[in-house]
């Protein structure tokens, strides 16, 4: 039986203005493709052998049982591959949901945060739905990001929050150490770091600001260098006393055995994620450089494991000739800085070389595609 439309009306006016004023963050059901470079995923599942290993292991754990409240083996194995104290970590399900755990913790209604743009747009979502201002700060024409224009920003509005994404989700853009400690610097408030891509970046990121700023929050992931898109795995350090403080917001229970068991395992075989890091890392170079070669396309370099690009063509029609050919890429039109634009990530390179060979033809009109 239906409600009665008041009924329904009450229920929804229960619901907060921020919620209902927002937009769910969706990416779609994408088409089914061979190629698939639209999500900036590894090319690589692990190899059968390990992953037959880790189901032996995952057989012989308790299904009825709840895991650990707070994974302590995955924390110290962490905690040995960042020189960290285990105190200092949380490891959540997905660097997204300890996105949340920040905006629970600090974000209030009022609550003004600076953050450049453009910048995964989740964290835009996360501060209007706790009631949080946004003070965005554009990019350079290069898209760089305008450190002068964060420092005004963090000096005018003094927000309990600053987020920085380096390298940057959707630009491949990072800041130096030496920019990133500047913003620091003048931050009143807690600065967390979104280091998801740093693995394939120059440098080491901005591990070296925990030892001197305890108000420095670096988010990284499992998802992309470790190749667990699948496992939802990520985590989040800073200093312990500011760590314990958001372990108040923090759901217990949010990481499954299954998850932590690859994960530890991951980390002993440091050896094969290394690999296939330098395996993408020249694709994306490779990509770049071929990108470069073509007239009248624009890429941007990039220190994560994606390439965004310009061409002549409408993004959705050339998105559209090149899933005709079985390869999937992303329209980045969706951010008003990247008018024009599509994002590529480096695939194993067969995918790479029969991506351009395809982009090729769609760009010189090739009807037969």
């Amino acid at each position: 039986m239906i409600p009665e439309v008041d009924t329904l009306s009450q229920a929804l006016a229960t619901i907060r203005p921020a919620v209902r004023q927002g937009k769910p963050y969706a990416v779609g059901a994408p088409p089914e493709a061979p190629i698939k470079l639209n999500q900036n995923e590894s090319p690589w599942d692990l190899p059968e052998p390990l992953k037959r290993e880790l189901l032996e292991e995952f057989l012989a754990l308790p299904f009825n049982r709840y895991p650990a409240e707070h994974p302590e083996r995955l924390r110290q194995a962490l905690a040995d591959f960042l020189d960290w104290t285990p105190e200092g970590i949380i490891v959540g399900n997905g660097s997204n949901e300890l996105a949340f755990t920040v905006g629970l913790a600090v974000i209030d209604e009022g609550t003004s945060v600076v953050l450049p743009r453009p910048m995964f747009s989740l964290y835009e979502m996360i501060v209007r739905l706790h009631g949080g201002r946004v003070h965005p700060v554009p990019p350079r024409a290069d898209l760089h990001f305008d450190v002068a224009g964060l420092l005004a920003a963090i000096r005018q509005q003094q927000p309990a929050l600053v987020i920085l994404t380096s390298p940057n989700n959707p630009t491949g853009r990072a800041m130096t150490l030496a920019d990133i400690a500047a913003v620091v610097e003048v931050a009143p408030g807690l600065v967390l770091i979104d280091e998801a891509y740093v693995e394939f970046a120059d440098g080491t990121g901005a591990r070296p600001l925990l030892d001197r700023y305890p108000h420095v929050l670096l988010l990284r992931t499992f998802s992309k260098a470790f190749g667990l898109a699948g496992l939802r795995l990520g985590y989040l350090v800073g200093h312990p006393d500011v760590v314990r403080e958001l372990y108040k917001a923090r759901i217990p229970f949010m990481v499954d055995r299954l998850a932590e068991t690859v994960a530890l395992t991951l980390l002993r075989n440091l050896e094969l994620v290394q690999q296939r890091i330098a395996e993408i890392k020249a694709g994306v170079q490779w990509l770049y450089r071929e990108l470069s070669a073509l007239p009248d396309v624009d890429p941007i370099p990039s220190q994560a494991n994606f390439v965004i690009f310009r061409t002549p063509q409408e993004p959705g029609a050339l998105l559209a000739r090149l899933a005709k050919e079985g390869i999937l890429i992303r329209n980045m039109s969706g951010y008003p800085e990247l008018q024009g634009f599509v994002r590529v990530n480096a695939g194993r390179a067969e995918e790479n070389r029969a991506f351009m060979a395809a982009l090729k033809k769609a760009l010189a009109g090739d009807e037969t595609l």
